[in-house]
């Protein structure tokens, strides 16, 4: 819950969507300081990702060791058949 998911950082990014504004403020330190909260705050925690289908759970730290038991219990009887052959053997 507490991971911070995102493409760059919130500065980089803050300073790419926000150039202009920032180059017109009369304060940039403080505007900047300001879209980096608010940037972190909406777009770089982990539900924000499960929301938009970019990451399949968010867990407690505590229940990693469960989480990853389930899944492998769930893949311990999965088999899977080779790929058909579509051609026999061709000639050199």
């Amino acid at each position: 819950p507490t991971n911070e998911i995102a493409v760059m950082g919130a500065e980089g990014a803050v300073n790419l969507l926000h150039r202009r504004e920032l180059a017109a403020s009369d304060d940039p330190t403080r505007l900047r300081a300001t879209l980096v909260a608010d940037y972190r705050a909406e777009l770089m925690h982990p539900y924000h990702a499960a929301e938009h289908g970019l990451v399949d759970d968010v867990i407690d730290p505590v229940d990693t060791r469960a989480a990853i038991a389930r899944g492998l219990a769930v893949l311990r009887d999965k088999r899977t058949e080779p790929p058909r052959r579509k051609h026999g053997n061709t000639p050199l």
